[in-house]
């Protein structure tokens, strides 16, 4: 195998830290866009 095959464990903690960020903030995005709506339509 080449040194250019293989991902370095940092790369990937980095690659996992930078998809928990954007499942997170999806998340919150979600959830903030429904509890407006929901004020929105209760009101």
């Amino acid at each position: 195998m080449s040194e250019g095959t293989i991902t370095p464990a940092r790369r990937v903690r980095h690659e996992v830290r930078d998809s928990l960020a954007v499942m997170a903030f999806s998340a919150l995005s979600s959830c903030g866009i429904a509890v407006l709506l929901t004020v929105l339509v209760r009101n």
